[in-house]
């Protein structure tokens, strides 16, 4: 999950991956099927640990607002680099890979979480949700981009906010 994370899943290679996992690189495909495979598994547990924003901020509890603004506020605090490692894996473990198999792990991911938000939205902002929804991928993609140019926390906090008020502030003209 670390190497993909780190420099995408093109940059990674099997042999690579076969020694952070301490196996030869037929024990890995006897595994994982392949690399996508081993791709898949880091995906669904990168979804599943606590990189996931949105599960977290929503974990805590409150409304749409309060969660949308939590989730902000955590994506300024994790997508900045941390041990080689920025932004986020669903988003940019994929970004540009010429691997259509890839490409569609982190798409299907994406939409998941997309759908998740955007049912959780519609529960206070139904006739809106859509739009909303868009608005917070399109910000956490940008946050995460930034992050991976070397954006940091501050900066990220700082526009966490104002995509925290804008949100909310959109979110209050459909009322």
């Amino acid at each position: 999950m670390r190497l993909f994370h780190a420099r995408g899943y093109d940059a990674v290679g099997v042999a690579e991956l076969g020694a952070a996992l301490g196996i030869k690189p037929p024990s890995l495909y006897a595994a994982f099927g392949s690399k996508a495979g081993l791709f898949k598994q880091a995906l669904e547990r990168y979804f599943t640990s606590d990189a996931n924003i949105f599960g977290r901020a929503l974990a805590e509890g409150g409304g749409v607002d309060a969660v949308i603004g939590r989730m902000f506020r955590l994506a300024a605090r994790l997508y900045p680099a941390r041990d080689g490692v920025a932004g986020c894996l669903v988003l940019d473990g994929a970004r540009n890979s010429a691997d259509d198999e890839a490409r569609g792990l982190t798409a299907a991911a994406r939409a998941a979480s997309r759908v998740a938000m955007r049912d959780f939205i519609a529960t206070e902002h139904p006739a809106r949700a859509d739009d909303l929804v868009d608005f917070v991928v399109i910000a956490l993609g940008g946050m995460s981009a930034a992050a991976r140019d070397g954006a940091g926390e501050a900066s990220l906090a700082a526009f966490a906010a104002k995509a925290d008020r804008t949100f909310r502030r959109e979110a209050a003209e459909g009322r």
